[in-house]
């Protein structure tokens, strides 16, 4: 496991590493924009690469390794991450693990990539460098909550920690929208995509 930036003093660190302490790598799961749009990803070669942003357990960096694709799971905490990386070398899989404190360091701005997957992590001030670590004609996949909630059980109880309706289409203004998502509160409430918007778009 790598780290990358400065030492963390985010008093989050204590949190999510409790959080991961008894994390079962083996079941995670990729986001659904990730997957339900999986065949817009780029053909997989050496060269291609991946970020899996704030990654928890990396179920969106374990779905493009297994495609071949080259993969950077970023996170703050080194619980999880140290599991993640005896899950990888039990696997073979192409994820390098690495330990970056996010929200105080930014992203590292000697990486570009063709992919950037954001799922269930909202930091307002990170779209400008998460936009300019896309390489051109690369891919942003961004999934996460919403503020139209149809069961305020799900997610952060916080709204800072939410999108508002139509947000993140203008937190990603400069990028090529391919596909948008945000059911919202309209309609039969049981069915569909609630409480979460869901983004794919392009750097031109």
């Amino acid at each position: 496991m790598k780290s990358s930036g400065k030492a963390s003093t985010n008093p989050k660190l204590k949190k999510w590493n409790s959080a991961y302490q008894d994390a079962d790598i083996s079941s995670a799961t990729a986001a659904r924009v990730l997957t339900d749009n999986a065949y817009l990803l780029p053909q997989a070669t050496p060269a291609v690469t991946a970020l899996d942003l704030a990654c928890g357990r990396a179920g969106n960096a374990i779905f493009l390794a297994k495609t071949g694709i080259t993969v950077d799971a970023v996170d703050l905490s080194p619980i999880v991450l140290q599991q993640l990386e005896d899950f990888v070398q039990k696997e073979a899989l192409p994820i390098n693990c690495i330990q970056r404190d996010i929200e105080q360091n930014g992203l590292d701005p000697q990486k570009k990539y063709d992919v950037i997957v954001v799922s269930y992590f909202l930091n307002r001030e990170l779209f400008p460098q998460i936009v300019n670590a896309l390489k051109p004609g690369g891919l942003l996949f961004y999934q996460t909550w919403s503020q139209l909630s149809s069961d305020n059980a799900k997610g952060p109880s916080n709204p800072a920690f939410r999108l508002a309706q139509g947000e993140l289409l203008s937190l990603c203004a400069t990028l090529r929208i391919i596909h948008y998502r945000e059911d919202g509160l309209q309609g039969n409430l049981q069915k569909g995509i609630r409480n979460e918007a869901l983004l794919l778009a392009q750097r031109v």
